[in-house]
């Protein structure tokens, strides 16, 4: 029995093989008088294989009318390509035909624009630019697993259902078995004790307050996994569902913590550049120009570091008019963000110690009871990719800052656990695997670079 062979296997072969079974999907069909000419592929790489079909094969009659789409079985020797664009290509010996698509296929051989593609979604990984995309993001998540287990790390799987608002913003998607057309009700109010899980339940929108907790115990962790947040943001930055990495780190301040994001980063663009040659040129080629350049930026940059302070009096003294006037006390905006890193300092920009009173209740809180020890990473073209903070592990100052923020300690009292026993510096960060996947393929729309995008008023597939 032969076993089936990857067209990226062929194609990369440094010699023919005898015989091969191939499988996968026809993206055209051309006939010329004793052959056709059949453009393959498995989704395996960017790269169609050839397959020579001559017309003594018994079903000959049934491959000359495959369309676009179709599904094949092929069985053939390979040969040195007469063709130009590649090596090899397979003269078949027997081609089954697994199914047929209909000359209607949503998908034929033009450039679609990817608002329609968005309404396919089930279809456009066969296109070359979302086979690519989808490739990189397959080849990135393995690089973050790898990065985090040679330094030593673990692996947490932390929960999607919590009763715990991390960020304290309340975007929070609620998750409930009651009846919504007769919930019970106690003193005016719905009673969640009638609830499944006898409280309010939510989708995360952060795995760090756990994390924190194993990495009390076991050091360093990380968490790699889906997050949601019912922000009603339709813009090219926002999606309802997407994907954090989430390093914690015991005995760690917040110095420690931003050279740590500045590996994690450089070392995920390093791999992809190694790794997914092919499908990156597509995206220099044809989707944004100065990509190699941005990307190489990056990794030749020592990133800049600077005060939120001093950031926002550069913004100020910058002459240059903004739509949001950058002010102390506000968040950068988008805008900010570019500026500091493609005309200002032309690299990657470290922002920290920020107000105390726009970040969350966590993050550790600086001598001058001020600003507390936050730092965000910003990167030309997406502005922010990473966001972290060297945690509060003083118990006094914990309370006193979820009291500040009006929060009910009683629904964190397994975090301020943490604290009293055997509480140590710790920090942390989230990285936006969407942003990055912006970042290194060039893509302006964050729907583009996930699978199956959740938007407001957007639920298909």
């Amino acid at each position: 029995m032969i076993k089936r062979k990857k067209i990226f296997d062929v194609l990369n072969a440094d010699d023919p093989t005898n015989c091969v079974l191939i499988k996968g999907w026809v993206r055209t069909r051309r006939d010329s008088k004793d052959f056709s000419f059949i453009e393959l592929n498995d989704g395996s790489c960017l790269k169609n294989i050839q397959i020579i079909v001559d017309n003594t094969i018994n079903n000959y009659g049934e491959i000359s009318k495959l369309s676009t789409g179709s599904a094949v079985s092929v069985k053939g020797k390979v040969v040195e390509s007469q063709g130009k664009g590649q090596r090899w290509e397979v003269r078949a010996e027997t081609m089954d035909v697994i199914s047929t698509a209909p000359e209607s296929f949503p998908l034929q051989k033009k450039r679609h624009s990817d608002e329609y593609l968005r309404t396919i979604a089930h279809l456009r990984p066969r296109t070359n630019k979302y086979g690519a995309v989808f490739r990189i993001r397959s080849e990135v998540s393995y690089a973050v697993h790898r990065f985090f287990r040679n330094r030593g790390f673990s692996y947490i799987h932390t929960p999607v259902l919590t009763g715990s608002d991390c960020e304290g913003a309340g975007d929070l998607f609620r998750v409930t078995t009651l009846n919504l057309e007769a919930p019970p009700v106690a003193k005016g109010k719905i009673d969640y004790t009638k609830d499944f899980f006898g409280k309010e339940a939510n989708l995360t929108v952060s795995g760090q307050l756990s994390a924190e907790m194993f990495a009390l115990s076991l050091g360093d962790v990380y968490t790699f996994g889906p997050t949601f947040r019912a922000e009603n943001s339709n813009t090219s930055r926002h999606v309802s569902e997407f994907w954090m990495i989430e390093p914690e780190m015991a005995f760690c301040d917040l110095e420690e913590n931003i050279s740590f994001a500045e590996a994690l980063l450089k070392y995920m663009i390093n791999h992809v550049k190694d790794n997914c040659g092919d499908d990156l040129n597509l995206f220099a080629n044809f989707v944004d120009k100065t990509l190699d350049e941005t990307l190489d930026n990056i990794l030749s940059s020592d990133f800049e570091r600077l005060q939120y302070i001093d950031a926002i009096d550069l913004l100020e003294r910058s002459g240059k008019k903004f739509e949001y006037a950058p002010a102390f006390g506000n968040d950068l905006q988008t805008e900010h963000e570019r500026y500091l890193t493609e005309k200002y300092f032309k690299k990657p920009v470290v922002i920290f110690n920020y107000p105390k009173d726009i970040k969350p209740f966590y993050m550790r809180l600086n001598d001058d009871n001020k600003t507390v020890a936050a730092m965000d990473v910003l990167v030309p073209r997406i502005g922010e990719i990473i966001g972290g903070s060297q945690r509060e592990e003083r118990l006094d100052m914990l309370e006193k800052r979820m009291d500040e923020m009006g929060l009910l300690k009683d629904n964190y009292w397994w975090y301020l656990d943490s604290r009293r026993f055997g509480s140590v510096p710790h920090s942390g960060f989230g990285l936006g695997f969407e942003r990055f996947m912006m970042l290194v393929t060039g893509v302006s729309n964050i729907r583009d670079v996930i699978p199956f995008p959740r938007t407001p008023n957007n639920l298909d597939f």
